[in-house]
């Protein structure tokens, strides 16, 4: 799609910007586990996305399961249920 090309340019800007930036990379291998540590230990767990409701994809993808296991309703503004669409990126 059209739009592709725009959202992955603006995640590459974000970890530059935010991860990248702060370090020498030597290599290869070292610039793979740098841009795997940024996605596991803070991009998918800590950093907060507006599409999932100002939450972090772990934090949104647990709400969803205790929404599906019934331990937790959720509505929409008339009543409606919401539907949660947040996936890892």
């Amino acid at each position: 799609y059209r739009w592709d090309n725009a959202c992955i340019e603006s995640f590459h800007s974000l970890i530059i910007r935010e991860w990248l930036n702060h370090f020498k990379i030597r290599d290869f291998a070292h610039a793979y586990r740098l841009v795997f540590e940024y996605l596991e230990a803070f991009y998918n767990t800590k950093h907060i996305h507006n599409h999932c409701d100002y939450m972090s994809p772990n934090d949104y993808e647990g709400l969803y399961r205790r929404v599906q296991q019934g331990k937790l309703l959720m509505a929409g503004q008339n009543g409606e249920n919401l539907i949660l669409t947040c996936t890892k990126s």
